[in-house]
């Protein structure tokens, strides 16, 4: 399980979103108020923001706990940016990959993170690879349940798809072969965020300034955080926030009995 946070707004320094904050993601790292899964997120972090005149957006990912790294304290202090999206890991399982399994991930201007975990990973999976371009799956940033969800979103997203339908569409194929699966996923391409709820927390923020932060969890007291019912689709664009129910495959009606012939 892990704790992410996505944000657009005024330009400011990384560390204002983070660091600072007294339930930041920097201390969710140790201390998540609402993780339901997981305790420690301990086996690597990542942040992606954008610069000015660049679509394309930096990456800081590392394989080891956020609070241990003093080169990220330098950078949260200084760096500015007006949208990023950052992420702390606690891993499902054991693996290899080290920084590459820590989101966000990114292609062109999109980064992504998940938090969650594939149910039967990676066999339950195994349905989905047929509908998946080979160069995509080889070009995996890692071997973790993560990154193959980000590499269907991907497929969509390359097909024609906006950020919001290509997760919702992910989310229901995944939880179809993997019922049980946890898929809150998030990603923004810098100008707007996009992110689902199954299975574990979200909360947004609007905030007076004009920013907007999606998050695991709030990073602090203010009332004004609203939490996203589970099975949702979130869609943000500046200050606008639009929820939009998902649907669980799981659910199924129950067709009505046949009605007795009049006499």
């Amino acid at each position: 399980m892990c704790r992410h946070l996505a944000y657009l707004g005024p330009e400011e320094p990384l560390g204002r979103l983070l660091v600072e904050p007294p339930h930041s993601l920097y201390r969710q790292s140790w201390a998540p108020r609402r993780q339901r899964y997981g305790t420690v997120n301990a086996d690597g972090f990542g942040v992606g923001w954008y610069a000015d005149g660049d679509p394309v957006p930096a990456r800081y990912r590392r394989a080891g706990p956020i609070w241990a790294d003093l080169s990220f304290a330098d950078l949260a202090r200084v760096v500015r940016s007006s949208a990023l999206l950052a992420a702390v890991r606690d891993a499902t399982v054991a693996g290899a990959d080290g920084e590459a399994a820590a989101a966000p991930f990114a292609a062109g201007a999109w980064l992504f993170s998940h938090n969650g975990a594939v149910k039967g990973w990676p066999g339950s999976m195994a349905p989905l690879v047929s509908g998946v371009p080979p160069e995509d799956l080889l070009s995996m940033e890692a071997r973790n349940d993560s990154a193959f969800v980000w590499t269907l979103v991907l497929a969509r997203l390359r097909g024609g798809d906006e950020m919001g339908q290509a997760l919702a569409d992910t989310v229901v194929e995944v939880a179809e072969a993997a019922p049980g699966s946890r898929l809150n996923l998030l990603m923004t391409d810098g100008e707007s965020i996009a992110a689902t709820a199954w299975g574990d927390t979200l909360w947004y923020l609007t905030r007076p300034d004009g920013g907007t932060v999606v998050a695991s969890e709030p990073y602090d007291d203010d009332p004004h955080w609203q939490e996203v019912p589970d099975r949702t689709l979130l869609a943000a664009s500046g200050t606008d926030v639009l929820l939009t129910p998902l649907k669980d495959p799981s659910d199924t009606l129950v067709p009505a009995p046949p009605k007795e012939p009049r006499t």
